[in-house]
């Protein structure tokens, strides 16, 4: 039996060094880790690469649930797939596994727990923003665009509509990055054009 740890972050300038060293005190090896956003599963190369070669008796490990998914239909269909391979998962904050009799009733419940927590937190942060509007104090914040997991998502089919509201920036800036990339010889320029009603 394997215990395969992976570690994952939202973006470049976040380290997932910690989690590292929980996963590897946890007796993980292999340990895969990347810097994408978590809110979808297209572009995450490491998660794909251990769904495909994880065995049964494996073990997937990650330090919290959000590191693994960040919406209740994903954890599902993760636990699912490794089920289906006679695999489990562990979670290490708290220590839950899939492999007994509740853990996955357990987890089902914590990813819905963290997802309506998030929900809270963005219907907060809304009303907070609508507040400093309104009070003439709200500068906003520059974006942190991640220019290789924009090319990533579109290297998996993505559109650029959909990459701006996954990362959270303007369909422009999709397109601008996707066309500076084409440039550069590192992606294809087809379908990076925005619409004329832009």
């Amino acid at each position: 039996m394997a215990r395969i740890g992976y570690a994952r972050v939202s973006s470049a300038g976040q380290d997932y060094s910690a989690q590292i060293e929980r996963l590897a005190a946890a007796g993980c090896a292999p340990i895969r880790a990347e810097k994408i956003t978590g809110g979808t599963r297209s572009g995450r190369d490491e998660l794909q690469a251990i769904m495909e070669f994880v065995r049964e008796g494996d073990e997937l490990v990650v330090v919290r649930l959000d590191r693994l998914a960040r919406s209740t239909r994903d954890t599902l269909n993760i636990v699912a797939e490794l089920e289906a391979k006679g695999a489990s998962l562990r979670v290490l904050e708290p220590e839950i596994s899939t492999g007994g009799d509740l853990g996955r009733i357990v987890i089902t419940t914590l990813g819905m727990v963290a997802e309506l927590e998030r929900s809270f937190l963005r219907e907060r942060q809304k009303t907070g923003i609508a507040a400093a509007k309104k009070r003439g104090v709200y500068k906003g914040r520059r974006k942190t665009i991640d220019r290789h997991t924009i090319r990533a998502l579109a290297a998996q089919g993505v559109g650029p509509t959909k990459i701006a509201d996954e990362l959270g920036i303007s369909r422009m800036s999709v397109y601008r990055i996707l066309k500076a990339a084409s440039q550069l010889g590192l992606g294809d320029e087809s379908g990076t054009r925005p619409p004329k009603s832009c």
